[in-house]
């Protein structure tokens, strides 16, 4: 399946399930990326036409409960719905690992544009009138991302384009420019890190993406070069990274039901009033407070001060990551 097309599927789906009402085939052209028409071209409305009954029959294909009725007696033409009832999730725990394949899936979902072009669609609903259920479509548009870094070289390797960047070191101040031929981005131990090649050092390295500073810029051509066959990524990140001492012992508060994540490392849980106290043994606090801040008003790190200050740090890079800019009459 084309990314076009899956990317039209999606948006098709949210459209669906952000309204409780049918909405005829016109509706759903007039709001879906990838359906614009002409509908008075006889041979462009017949390709909308094919392109849909293929599209309905792909979703029903794929299990989608896809219902087809009228919202009043006085309609002529079908509409088309999801049942939500028949679509809805139960709860799922996910593991570590599988969390991060999830995070992946969430930062790519953005950087597709896909979250904009669905917001884009409920807009055009609402703008006809059409009644849009806000809570149907929650976590579509993800507010914690990973690093910013991440689209720009997950690109670059993709595309086999050269990178630069400025990277900082924990024992130096000031960040020095890196020119590196990206392989890939994986993650470990829940950190984000970028393996390829070196061109100043001329050897592989790794370097984690939450030391960037400031942009990623791809240079050059691509299909540049060809990363090596069978490059092990997480084998080279796992020795480059060495052990970590885990010698810190924080204290985390968690509201009742909530932050399974966080649960999941407690090394101790003592119930509340205000929530369940956590503690948990560590050894990057950095890492921790970025788990910490995912969970936003569900967590709250009490300790030690190291902690907070860094979860308060997450938390204003977050805002200043997604903050609008000013409007100006």
């Amino acid at each position: 399946m084309s990314r076009t097309r899956t990317e039209r599927l999606v948006n098709l789906v949210i459209c669906l399930l952000s309204t409780r009402r049918f909405l005829t085939a016109a509706q759903i052209a007039a709001t879906v990326p990838g359906y614009e028409h002409d509908p008075s071209d006889p041979r462009d409305h017949e390709a909308f036409q094919r392109k849909f009954e293929r599209d309905k029959a792909e979703l029903r294909d794929l299990g989608v409960p896809l219902e087809t009725g009228t919202a009043s007696i006085f309609d002529q033409e079908p509409g088309y719905r999801i049942a939500h009832r028949e679509y809805a999730l139960p709860d799922i725990l996910l593991e570590p690992d599988e969390a991060a394949a999830v995070g992946i899936a969430a930062r790519l979902w953005q950087h597709a544009g896909l979250a904009a072009a669905a917001s884009s669609g409920l807009a055009k609903l609402r703008a006809a009138g059409v009644e849009v259920d806000p809570q149907a479509t929650l976590g579509v548009e993800p507010v914690v991302t990973v690093d910013p870094a991440f689209g720009p070289l997950t690109s670059a390797a993709r595309e086999r384009r050269a990178v630069t960047f400025k990277y900082r070191v924990p024992e130096v101040d000031e960040p020095s420019t890196r020119r590196l031929e990206p392989w890939g981005v994986v993650c470990w131990r829940g950190r984000w890190y970028v393996v390829g090649h070196d061109r100043d050092r001329d050897a592989t390295r790794c370097f984690r993406l939450s030391r960037i500073v400031g942009d990623v810029r791809a240079t050059g051509r691509g299909d540049a070069f060809e990363p090596p066959a069978g490059a092990d990524l997480i084998s080279h990140v796992a020795r480059s990274s060495g052990p970590i001492a885990r010698n810190g012992r924080a204290t985390v508060t968690v509201r009742h039901g909530r932050a399974a994540g966080l649960r999941r490392l407690a090394a101790d849980v003592v119930p509340g009033p205000e929530g369940d106290r956590l503690t948990i043994v560590y050894g990057d606090v950095d890492w921790l407070a970025s788990r910490i801040a995912g969970y936003g008003p569900d967590a709250r790190a009490d300790g030690p001060p190291e902690l907070r200050d860094a979860v308060v740090q997450h938390l204003k890079e977050l805002i200043t990551r997604h903050e609008l800019p000013a409007v100006t009459a």
